[in-house]
């Protein structure tokens, strides 16, 4: 259900040397309070890498509103204790994002990328 107010985000936390449980561990959190705080998060999917000492992250967010409820509760709440242990970015952002939401990503320094949705399909 790719519809055109759909916002798609995939993103990369880069673990401190010796971090990347920690990082996890907060990201469990983060992924239950999405669950149970965010009825706009769709979906939300956590990949650990080893051999990249980071996280990648995919959130689904139904629209531009939940996107941005995300970045001023569960992510804002998170992410002072995710930059003690982690570097964050590149971030991208896959839809139709607001200015207002492009400004806050910027403020934030995450080194956002921004693209709009041409084809595709869901089974």
């Amino acid at each position: 259900k790719m519809d055109n107010q759909h916002i798609t985000l995939i993103y990369k936390w880069t673990a401190n040397p010796g971090k990347l449980d920690e990082l996890t561990a907060i990201y469990a959190e983060v992924t239950k309070a999405m669950e149970q705080n965010e009825p706009g998060a769709e979906a939300v999917h956590i990949y650990a890498s080893e051999e990249e000492n980071a996280l990648y992250v995919r959130d689904e967010f139904k629209d531009a509103g939940a996107l941005g409820f995300h970045l001023q509760s569960t992510a804002a709440a998170h992410f002072p204790s995710l930059l003690e242990i982690a570097v964050p970015g590149p971030f991208f952002f896959f839809g139709d994002v607001p200015q207002e939401l492009k400004d806050a990503t910027e403020q934030m320094q995450l080194g956002a990328e921004f693209a709009l949705h041409t084809s595709g399909f869901d089974r």
